[in-house]
């Protein structure tokens, strides 16, 4: 339990790119990305609607009552396949509210989903779904979400950021905390230490930062295009911009447990002498803020 006045950080899925199961990456999890923040008297707020997001959805509400806040990162399919399978939005009366990138074509990310949820790559029709779900494009912007029981409004900071196609990283605040969220972040493809405005902007001090750590320096030499970082990177930014904890997120649905845990050893032996505390996200993983 956390108390009343912290932030519950819960990963419910953890990889990139694809699910994948096995005995060697039970430890971790092989679900994608979904992480739930618990906030003192408000609803749930969700990064991302990976297929971490069913087994969130399995300990909710399914009467009608749900209400929850979703910050997406993006519109690639490890980030979105989660939505469809939620079981809040299969109840009248619930209610689900999605922030997020729209496209530089000029579609809406309400567009998006609803092409995406539709026969033939879905049986349902998203706007067939019991539930009701508000989409809100979101770039460069300052909003913020439902003051709750509590009266205290949770700002959020979203920022486009690099990588393939349209992207967010966000920065939360509530009474105090603070927790950045960039799942899948572009390294300079030279492999150097140097991050935009923007990156260094919401993670600037912040108490938790999550962060895209998919890759070793060995993979990123051929794979520098595909929208990712290196677990050094990750360090290297949590630290420069003063970040007091780093959660390592995204893992390669490759990565064996074992091989997580060494990179993890590696990354917070650096951390120490940058003065950054470093974990491994992995699913069912409560962080409190």
């Amino acid at each position: 339990m956390h108390s009343n006045n912290a932030i519950g950080i819960t990963f419910h899925g953890v990889r990139g790119s694809t699910p994948c199961h096995g005995d060697d990456v039970a430890r971790y999890g092989g679900n994608t990305s979904c992480v739930s923040m618990d906030i003192p008297g408000h609803a749930p707020v969700l990064f991302d609607m990976g297929t971490g997001m069913r087994y969130f959805g399995l300990q909710q509400p399914v009467d009608g009552s749900f209400r929850g806040h979703v910050l997406l990162s993006h519109l690639h399919w490890d980030h979105t396949q989660g939505l469809p399978f939620f079981a809040p939005i299969l109840c009248s009366g619930s209610r689900l509210d999605v922030y997020g990138p729209a496209q530089e074509d000029g579609r809406s990310l309400a567009d998006v989903m609803r092409e995406t949820v539709r026969p033939p790559l879905f049986p349902i029709p998203l706007e067939n779904f019991p539930g009701t779900m508000q989409f809100h494009d979101v770039s460069d912007t300052d909003f913020t979400i439902e003051s709750g029981e509590t009266g205290t409004g949770i700002d959020v900071m979203s920022r486009l950021i690099p990588h393939v196609g349209p992207t967010c990283g966000y920065r939360v605040c509530w009474n105090g905390r603070s927790v950045a969220y960039m799942s899948d972040h572009q390294m300079p493809y030279d492999g150097s230490m140097s991050a935009s405005d923007a990156a260094l902007e919401l993670a600037a001090g912040v108490d938790l930062l999550i962060h895209d750590a998919q890759y070793t320096a060995g993979e990123f030499v051929r794979k520098s295009t595909w929208g990712h970082c290196t677990v050094e990177y990750a360090v290297w930014l949590a630290a420069e911009a003063g970040a007091k904890r780093l959660a390592l997120f995204h893992h390669d649905p490759t990565r064996c447990d074992e091989a997580i845990d060494m990179l993890t050893r590696a990354a917070q032996l650096l951390g120490e002498r940058k003065g950054v505390e470093v974990v491994a996200a992995s699913e069912g993983l409560t962080l409190t803020v």
